[in-house]
């Protein structure tokens, strides 16, 4: 079989939706043991306040699954979402999963590739930029994660609220990708294919940059149904996955 990898983020996994997650698992039983590399692209998880968070039996089931399939010869690449941002060691050890930096520039079959969540590039929501800036300093990190476990989740849940209220006032524009900052973006990384998640709308963007004929690959969510990107030396290519495969 020709050398490929697969994409997916946003998969927000968490026990309200568990056919969702058993939609992962097959994923992970079926199309993922045939790549070569598998990378999530952030918020595989609804939240995650810490690595403490293995005592959930989903999660830990998550994280078995991910290190099946390392066990298999997969290379599993994770990036944190605005979500996940906490994972850290326990989680990677438990899953065998290697923790990328956003944004990632690699070498994809012959293609320079460049990986990120996304929400970076969403800089026209300056309030969710203020948000991000805060709770990615290792200062309030550090402080956060002194609480105990139950007092985290309960912020996490009131933060999701909140957000999802303020989500209702804002214009779908302000929550898409600026274009200014992703041909910045692309220009400062020498014009690479772009693979992101985060904006929830699963498209292939061909755009141009100081000349240069770029791609922008946008990951679809996984909150009714699920789908990766497939990409080998030839190019890439988006399928979906529908509960009736699992």
């Amino acid at each position: 079989m020709t050398a490929h990898s697969l994409f997916i983020s946003d998969l927000h996994l968490c026990d309200s939706r568990p056919e969702i997650s058993r939609l992962f698992f097959h994923f992970l039983d079926t199309e993922a043991r045939c790549a070569d590399a598998l990378y999530i692209l952030g918020d595989l998880f609804e939240y995650w306040v810490g690595d403490d968070e293995l005592s959930s039996p989903l999660n830990a089931r998550v994280a078995s699954a991910l290190h099946e399939l390392t066990k298999t010869g997969v290379h599993v690449y994770l990036m944190h979402g605005n979500r996940d941002f906490l994972l850290a060691q326990q989680f990677t050890s438990a899953s065998g999963a290697r923790l990328l930096t956003d944004p990632s520039l690699i070498d994809l079959h012959g293609t320079p590739t460049l990986l990120m969540h996304g929400d970076t590039l969403c800089t026209d929501d300056q309030a969710y930029l203020q948000f991000r800036a805060q709770v990615h300093d290792p200062a309030w990190q550090a402080g956060f994660l002194t609480q105990p476990l139950a007092a985290r989740q309960a912020l996490a849940q009131q933060l999701r609220n909140q957000s999802e209220h303020a989500k209702q006032e804002k214009s779908a524009d302000i929550m898409d990708v600026n274009a200014d900052a992703v041909a910045q973006c692309l220009r400062q990384h020498g014009y690479p294919r772009l693979i992101h998640g985060h904006t929830h709308r699963p498209a292939q963007h061909m755009l141009a940059v100081d000349g240069h004929d770029c791609t922008r690959w946008v990951l679809q969510d996984w909150y009714h149904s699920g789908g990766y990107l497939r990409c080998d030396a030839h190019g890439c290519e988006a399928f979906t996955l529908t509960s009736a495969n699992a």
